[in-house]
């Protein structure tokens, strides 16, 4: 999926969004229930996903590179913050942070109900549609859309300036990160829920094409018809291959598994798995 829009500082080359590490509520979603949603940490996994993700940036930048982070104030995505600073704090590398609250999560209610409950809700979402359905004192994700659309025009404000530095880190979520590129690309509401979610610490990279001044969207995203049996080693190879042979000027970034890791993605395709089968049940009652 390959698509271009166009900002005019010549400085500005790359804008990386990278979905937070694993927490305790992707791992137990009961923690919902009893924790705010932006005070649920990342696990174990979850900080070294953030740290092999500081490494794996600090790979990917040139010696004369400059880097902007935001990030949104959800504490599993400070966290994942902190690790990627880690990662290149040793390469002298000047940085800045801003927090975002327009980068949050999108709101699921507050506490989250009982697990039957939940699941209702859920069936619902996949009958009436994922972009528009919007959780009972929550948001939808066309909600989460407006406040992106908003942040979207600060950042074109910024980048007009020469001072802005060449690398924007976008540290969020997977809906805001969907969210984000449905908007500056202008994908279509059909676009987005064919996607899905992102893994931990994975990198969705947008590098300037310097003759056109357009950016290029590199990463290749899992849509809900890609064939659930394909091989692991082959679906990393294919995602590296994808964005080495457009890029032009990161072609040397270093693509561990950290974000792609074998257990991260038996875990993911197992929930994908899940959703997909609920999601078919429901178009068959429609």
């Amino acid at each position: 999926m390959l698509s271009f829009c166009q900002i005019s500082n010549p400085f500005f080359q790359l804008i990386i969004l990278i979905r937070h590490g694993e927490s305790e509520g992707n791992c137990d979603k009961s923690v919902n229930r009893y924790v705010p949603n932006h005070k649920v940490v990342l696990t174990l996994r979850g900080h070294q996903q953030a740290k092999d993700a500081g490494l794996k940036l600090e790979s990917m930048l040139n010696e004369d590179d400059s880097v902007l982070f935001y990030t949104s104030p959800y504490k599993r995505t400070r966290q994942t913050l902190d690790g990627l600073i880690s990662g290149i704090s040793n390469s002298g590398i000047p940085y800045k942070v801003h927090e975002e609250p327009r980068m949050r999560e999108q709101d699921f209610g507050n506490f989250q109900s009982t697990a039957e409950e939940m699941e209702m809700i859920w069936k619902e979402r996949a009958h009436y549609g994922h972009f528009f359905y919007r959780i009972p004192y929550g948001e939808s994700a066309a909600d989460v859309y407006d406040r992106c659309a908003g942040f979207n025009e600060t950042l074109f404000r910024q980048f007009q300036s020469d001072k802005f530095p060449s690398v924007l880190v976008l540290v969020t979520h997977g809906i805001w990160a969907r969210v984000f590129l449905m908007k500056w690309y202008r994908w279509t509401y059909e676009e987005f829920e064919s996607l899905k979610n992102v893994g931990h610490c994975q990198f969705l990279v947008m590098e300037k094409n310097p003759e056109t001044e357009r950016y290029k969207f590199l990463t290749k995203l899992a849509k809900w018809d890609d064939d659930d049996d394909e091989d692991e080693k082959e679906y990393r190879e294919e995602m590296k291959d994808e964005v080495l042979k457009n890029s032009n000027s990161y072609t040397d970034m270093n693509f561990s598994s950290s974000d792609l890791s074998k257990d991260s993605q038996r875990s993911q395709r197992e929930k994908e798995r899940k959703l997909k089968e609920l999601f078919k049940k429901t178009l068959d009652k429609c």
